[in-house]
């Protein structure tokens, strides 16, 4: 059987983890450097949520680059579902994060609150951008490893 792109252990799942692991960073980045975050549950909701999904796209990027390094990737059933089930996981998580997250900031702008001013609500603003964008990769890994393991 070929390897469908974008499922575990191919050039193209490569890409999309490290998609993911380069937009939780910024998002990270954006949320946490000379930021006060934690006074709003979402913003360490957020933080909590892309710190998970670092790790974790930073994990299954190194299995990526091993199995296209030896060219031959994981196809054991075991290993795809647990991969499926981390994916959705985060998934679902990182779309709750990152919607929570605009949703207080566009409520700290619509109500011109002392909390945002300047360039800080921008930088949350960021960050959501950021955590949305990790999530579109998530979801596209998951959904391209639930196929394979559908094939399986």
């Amino acid at each position: 059987m070929d390897a469908l792109p974008g499922t575990l252990g191919t050039s193209a799942s490569l890409a999309l983890r490290l998609g993911q692991a380069i937009f939780s960073v910024a998002s990270l980045l954006f949320m946490c450097l000379d930021v006060p975050f934690y006074s709003y549950t979402a913003f360490c909701f957020l933080v909590t949520v892309m710190g998970l999904v670092m790790a974790w796209s930073l994990t299954l990027v190194m299995v990526d680059a091993f199995s296209v390094l030896i060219k031959r990737p994981a196809r054991q059933p075991g290993i795809i579902s647990v991969v499926v089930l981390g994916d959705w996981v985060l998934s679902f998580l990182s779309l709750a994060a990152s919607c929570s997250t605009a949703s207080v900031v566009d409520y700290l702008l619509c109500h011109s609150s002392p909390f945002c001013d300047g360039t800080l609500c921008t930088r949350y603003q960021l960050s959501a951008t950021m955590a949305f964008l990790s999530w579109s990769l998530i979801l596209a890994s998951a959904l391209f490893n639930l196929w394979l393991l559908a094939i399986l």
